[in-house]
């Protein structure tokens, strides 16, 4: 350093060099406070580059600081959650597990596990949260449960996400099978399943898929459903069917003419010798029933 302060820097005059002391402290008075005693001389003995890096190296902390906490703030923001009481998400996860209960095979485990909220919502406290369930909601699978605010500040209203598994016995394949295979009782087994892991159901009974064709191959251990298997034809059109209506305490039968194929799980139109046409589904061989 001694060096560099023994005289001054060569091609540079005293005029380039006073010009150097006032332009330099202005752009580096927002940053920091820097006391100069008898600039002139002591500026006449710098370059401009020997300034910048100077300078440079004097900021680069307080630029490594703001960055630090830049980022500490970034990651706060993402990982804030709106908070909820662990009341409420027991409320909320209660409240789906009973509408799954109505539909659910007897002895089923029901599992309904609460999700989060957006966590860019920023709810306002409140001394009082009434869980509900939306119109139409479903109540397996994929699942949402209404919050309310009845007793705060503001009133707000949220949806918090939540999956509903139903655990049960159903049908699954033992070892894959691939599609257009005839099932037989032996390729099947029973085994406790998430019935809610799809839309349709799986099958509950090993006899009931005994000569079912697959329309699609499954792995297994993978439980059976309606749409891995070929749709059943119960009868022809024009085939002479026995109509069944049945309700509560009563069954009333009477046969009629299939205006139409009798697919499995497919409505289909019969004309009874009255003429009157009705509506059933089909059930068995030549058999249509109407429940009332």
């Amino acid at each position: 350093m001694a060096g560099i302060l023994g005289g001054r820097p060569q091609n540079v005059s005293p005029i380039k060099a006073a010009k150097v002391g006032h332009f330099m402290p202005c752009c580096a008075a927002p940053l920091l406070t820097v006391r100069l005693v008898n600039i002139r001389p002591a500026l006449t003995c710098f370059s401009p580059l020997t300034l910048s890096v100077a300078l440079s190296l004097s900021l680069a902390p307080w630029a490594q600081a703001q960055a630090q906490a830049q980022a500490q703030t970034q990651t706060q923001t993402q990982t804030t959650e709106p908070n909820l009481a662990p009341e409420v998400l027991a409320q909320a996860a209660a409240l789906l597990q009973q509408a799954a209960q109505t539909s659910a095979p007897r002895g089923a485990r029901i599992l309904a596990l609460p999700g989060v909220l957006d966590a860019r919502l920023k709810l306002a406290p409140c001394t009082q949260v009434q869980p509900f369930l939306p119109a139409g909601v479903a109540a397996w699978g994929k699942s949402r449960v209404g919050l309310r605010c009845v007793q705060g500040p503001v009133a707000w209203q949220v949806f918090l996400p939540v999956t509903v598994q139903v655990w049960a016995p159903a049908v699954v394949a033992q070892a894959p099978l691939p599609a257009g295979a005839r099932l037989e009782g032996s390729q099947l087994a029973l085994a406790v399943v998430d019935w809610a892991a799809a839309p349709a159901p799986p099958q509950a009974e090993v006899a009931a898929l005994d000569g079912r064709v697959l329309v699609r191959p499954v792995a297994a251990g993978q439980a059976l459903r309606a749409s891995d298997l070929r749709t059943r034809q119960w009868f022809a059109s024009g085939d002479t069917v026995q109509f069944v209506a049945q309700g509560r305490g009563f069954a009333v039968s009477a046969e009629g003419q299939a205006m139409s194929a009798g697919l499995e799980g497919q409505p289909v139109r019969v004309r009874m010798e009255s003429g009157r046409v009705v509506v059933g589904l089909p059930v068995g061989q030549r058999r249509v029933e109407l429940n009332l």
